[in-house]
């Protein structure tokens, strides 16, 4: 984690940059989160110029501080793609993906976005509900786009478009 890039939420919660070494935890908790997880490999991917990787870390025994969720954005020009937002089960239902989606829209206004794009499982019932409360509109489905344990699933694509307010 990389302390300079860091924002205190709260007196229990910080925003972090991520890096490559955080890869294993941020596996670990795509894992036990999703049904059908990015890979170790998959997630290194996401640290070059494009990316941005931003973790929710919660403070522990001891000033331990422990990744609890993270979210990964691509930017290109002025549109920015939520390409995973993941918490660790123990820690969801506690308003902090909501939390750290403010966090990844705060972002991208501030670095010039005008939209938020993202794609959601149609099944994620849970999550598409938390997009639509943040604002999130549906614009697209691609049929079949993710593999199911029974067959394919449609991908509900969704966007935010960012307001100078």
């Amino acid at each position: 984690m990389n302390i300079q890039d860091s924002k205190i939420l709260n007196p229990q919660l910080t925003l972090v940059r991520l890096g490559q070494m955080d890869v294993p935890q941020m596996a670990s908790i795509e894992v036990s989160a999703h049904s059908h997880p990015m890979s170790e490999g998959n997630l290194a991917d996401c640290f070059g110029t494009l990316y941005r990787v931003y973790g929710l870390s919660l403070a522990g025994e001891m000033s331990a501080e422990t990744l609890i969720g993270f979210a990964i954005i691509q930017q290109i020009l002025d549109e920015v793609t939520l390409l995973d937002i993941c918490l660790a089960p123990e820690h969801q239902g506690y308003g902090y993906g909501k939390l750290l989606l403010s966090e990844v829209i705060e972002a991208a206004k501030t670095s010039g976005a005008v939209v938020v794009m993202l794609e959601v499982r149609e099944s994620n019932l849970a999550a598409r509900t938390l997009y639509q409360t943040m604002g999130f509109n549906e614009s697209g489905r691609r049929k079949g786009y993710y593999s199911a344990d029974d067959g394919r699933e449609d991908a509900i694509l969704m966007d935010f478009t960012i307001t100078s307010e």
